[in-house]
């Protein structure tokens, strides 16, 4: 097998010249729930978060054939506050946040209010290695509210 040095001389190859950090936008999204943009783009941190919350909003069974997608909070919002319902819960929201591969849930604490239940977790987004608190309030009259 001859090999023809002309057809090499043809060959150009081009190399991207991008950085190695982060590059902006890495995740591009859209929801028509968020008023921030005229466009319903999300970008990075927003559309992670939302995406998180979308999965909040979802009562455990009501998603077609997926009948353990969602949370078990909506369900247990009237019962006690037990020992044993914080352990499913404080599962249940690592469960949730952890099926997400770009963030991870630290620190999960579920305590009570005066009309609901309110969970503090520590997000890490692993895509950027930065952690911030999010707190969920999963109130009996009003629904979910997030700070």
């Amino acid at each position: 097998m001859s090999s023809n040095p002309a057809l090499y001389n043809k060959i150009t190859l081009t190399t991207a010249n991008k950085s190695m950090g982060i590059t902006p936008k890495m995740y591009k999204g859209f929801s028509t729930v968020s008023n921030k943009t005229e466009t319903f783009s999300l970008y990075d941190f927003e559309l992670i978060k939302q995406d998180l919350l979308n999965h909040f909003y979802v009562r455990q069974g009501e998603r077609l054939m997926q009948p353990t997608f969602g949370t078990i909070i909506w369900d247990l919002l009237f019962e006690p506050l037990t020992d044993q319902v914080k352990n499913l819960i404080v599962q249940n929201v690592t469960k949730i946040v952890n099926y997400d591969p770009r963030v991870i849930a630290e620190n999960v604490v579920v305590t009570s209010y005066e009309s609901g239940i309110q969970i503090d977790c520590r997000l890490t987004y692993l895509p950027y290695n930065i952690s911030e608190k999010l707190q969920l309030q999963f109130d009996q009259s009003n629904g979910l509210f997030i700070q």
